[in-house]
């Protein structure tokens, strides 16, 4: 017996997009909405039987009306059993958006701390969970066990395997749960199929990024799922990506030109980060680098990271041992006999520098 299942969590609808400008963050919260016919379809590609949830389906605990009512027309589009398990975003209360939905019937929220079930005798299988009631929660896993059965366990939760103050979840929970797999919610990377003892779980990540803490292709976790065993994947949504290109100054000239060969043709659907790094004595002028490349991206901004080029014998005055160094083999240089000697000494000084500093080799 096997169950065709469809794991997403994270989507933060209504997310501000503050770094963004006003127009640009009202299409972004549109295009999140829109992303929600993504989910369907992969639900539909993947024909699942059972979809699970894993909460933060909004950003917070208010929701634009345009919102509520793309979720719930996406929902009651689904041919599938549905679970969702609210996080520390978008937590249970009378007052939350979910109370006010018109939701299908084939819709299952968890809406307390306490883990429950239910079960899908059709489908073989039996569905546990629980959900947040405010922004943080106490750990809901611990001490939990499913009774054997013939049936195939799911289970969804929002937690964190990281930190103790939404719903701490250890690897030893899991492993003592009976659970057949965990589809969890709350870290926003894709954490791939791993297991605990008899239990599978995984991260699907979220469904797309909202920042450059967030980069790389997001999407969700189909497949089936059987006693003790699943055969699952990665599926990616298809959404607008951050992306970060670095671009090293040292020995360039022009940072524009520099930022040019970074980017190559650019991506015109993603939101984008130059960030200039290296030595770099030049003045960086953001605006115009916007100016130039800023239509090769949905939405560009530049970071200066880069250090002042420096001379081989900068240093020198420190009272440290880089400038005792410095300072003897400076008088070696200036008292040598010829150039060949002088061009030792500076040899000398490259390779002890980047010995002191812990590098392959000393750049000026």
């Amino acid at each position: 017996m096997s169950v065709r299942i469809l794991h997403a969590s994270d989507f933060h609808l209504d997310s501000p997009f503050y770094s963004l400008p006003q127009e640009k963050a009202v299409q972004r919260r549109r295009e999140q909405r829109e992303l929600l016919d993504s989910l369907a379809a992969a639900v539909e590609e993947s024909r699942a039987q059972v979809v699970l949830l894993a909460g933060d389906l909004f950003d917070s605990g208010t929701a634009y009306w345009e919102t509520s009512e793309a979720i719930t027309r996406v929902l009651s589009q689904i041919k599938a059993e549905i679970f969702i398990s609210p996080g520390n975003h978008d937590y249970y209360t009378s007052r939350s958006p979910y109370a006010f939905m018109e939701l299908p019937s084939n819709v299952h929220i968890f809406k307390t701390p306490s883990i429950k079930s239910f079960e899908l005798p059709e489908l073989g299988c039996r569905v546990w969970g629980a959900g947040f009631s405010s922004s943080a929660c106490e750990p809901l896993l611990r001490d939990f066990s499913v009774e054997k059965s013939d049936m195939v366990e799911l289970m969804v939760l929002h937690g964190d395997m990281y930190g103790d103050k939404y719903n701490h979840i250890s690897p030893e929970d899991i492993s003592a749960s009976g659970i057949d797999y965990l589809a969890l919610g709350h870290v926003h990377a894709y954490s791939g199929i791993l297991t605990a003892g008899g239990t599978h779980y995984a991260y699907s990540g979220c469904l797309e990024g909202r920042g450059f803490d967030e980069t790389g292709e997001k999407g969700v976790i189909a497949g089936t799922v059987g006693k003790g065993r699943c055969e699952l994947e990665f599926v990616p949504i298809k959404g607008r990506q951050y992306r970060i290109f670095t671009s090293d100054l040292t020995g360039h000239q022009d940072a524009l030109e520099a930022a040019k060969e970074s980017v190559g043709s650019g991506f015109p659907e993603d939101i984008a980060r130059i960030v200039f790094t290296g030595e770099f004595s030049g003045v960086i002028d953001e605006d115009k680098v916007i100016d130039e490349l800023g239509d090769k991206f949905f939405h560009l901004t530049v970071r200066n990271e880069t250090r002042p080029v420096r001379g081989i014998w900068d240093g020198i005055d420190e009272d440290s041992l880089t400038g005792l160094f410095l300072s003897r083999m400076r008088q070696r240089y200036e008292s040598a006999e010829s150039d060949r000697e002088r061009e030792l000494c500076l040899m000398a000084v490259r390779y002890c520098l980047a010995a002191i500093e812990g590098r392959e080799e000393w750049r000026p």
